[in-house]
């Protein structure tokens, strides 16, 4: 492929996901940065007919811009690996275990990362042990704050951060509506991070990390998504020792899970200084609200030539 070659790339957005219009925003900010440097951009639905378009229009590359599981689970990359198709961003095996929190904790933290002390609990062991019997013992081992959310998906849908012990049971329903697994975690203080990794070939880089300061309370779905809800500084207001700290726990995460192409790591530095890991993201959001595209801006890089770039890199790695 010739360094300036115009590519046929489809885009998948859309889906039938609790994260569908945050995945067409990011399909559509994708699309603009590709066609910006003259590629060829198709942004589809994933649709009954489009294995059947996959095969007969032999595209170079497929972006998947499919936020929550329709997009980050690992079964439709499968059935992309199965196809023969290049895509962008991470393995099936890799997305399938960033995409399980717990799971993504336990990775990283053999990695040497901190990570808060947590439990694991499927919907089915408050129907057999009770709830009154489960939450005691949760609080028991636990003080407050807490951090509610489901074991799978992002956008911070279902997550709740529990400030006294009554808040518990409802954080446990609203959790149980986005999976029917729940994450309890201990709530680190601290300042909130993410930090975008880029990895086309040469290992994993750190972008500038990204501090996160909603206005009113946590970074809600709302608080990410609505324009002038959060302040972003880029890069975070911290040392620069903390500030490399931060970067090397995000690549660590990143080669632990076996990501690649491009990821997002959420982090909470504590006053110590220590970053502690959240969870990671195969597929970042890329809307105009989105941390990746200021990491990106910030890194003095321009959008289009990324996102070219993470496309010719798919092609290589097919």
């Amino acid at each position: 492929m010739a360094e300036n070659e115009a590519l046929d790339i489809v885009v998948l957005a859309g889906g039938i996901s609790h994260e569908r219009d945050v995945s067409l925003r990011t399909g559509r900010r994708v699309a603009d940065g590709l066609q910006s440097l003259g590629h060829r951009v198709t942004v589809l639905e994933p649709d009954a007919a489009l294995l059947g378009y996959l095969r007969e229009s032999r595209p170079d590359v497929v972006w998947p811009a499919l936020h929550g599981s329709s997009g980050e689970d690992g079964a439709l990359r499968a059935l992309l690996e199965l196809a023969g198709v290049p895509f962008v961003g991470s393995t099936t095996d890799a997305a399938r275990l960033a995409w399980s929190k717990p799971a993504a904790k336990t990775v990283v933290a053999r990695a040497g990362v901190a990570t808060p002390e947590s439990v694991t609990l499927p919907k089915e062991t408050f129907r057999e042990l009770g709830a009154n019997s489960v939450l005691e013992t949760v609080l028991s081992a636990f003080e407050v704050p807490l951090v509610v959310k489901p074991a799978h998906g992002g956008s911070a849908q279902g997550v709740t951060v529990v400030t006294v012990a009554g808040e518990l049971p409802r954080a446990m329903v609203d959790a149980y509506t986005y999976a029917d697994v729940a994450l309890i975690e201990r709530k680190i203080e601290g300042v909130e991070v993410s930090v975008a990794v880029l990895d086309t070939g040469d290992g994993p880089l750190a972008l500038p990390p990204v501090e996160i300061e909603p206005l009113e309370g946590a970074y809600t779905f709302d608080a990410r998504y609505n324009a002038g809800e959060t302040r972003f500084y880029v890069p975070a207001r911290l040392e620069p020792d903390v500030l490399d700290a931060v970067c090397a726990a995000a690549t660590a995460a990143h080669s632990a899970l076996g990501l690649r192409h491009l990821s997002r790591v959420d982090l909470i530095v504590d006053a110590d200084g220590v970053p502690w890991f959240l969870e990671a993201n195969v597929l970042p959001g890329l809307t105009e609200t989105s941390i990746m595209p200021q990491a990106i801006a910030a890194s003095g890089r321009d959008l289009g030539d990324v996102y070219a770039t993470l496309a010719a890199a798919a092609i290589a790695d097919a």
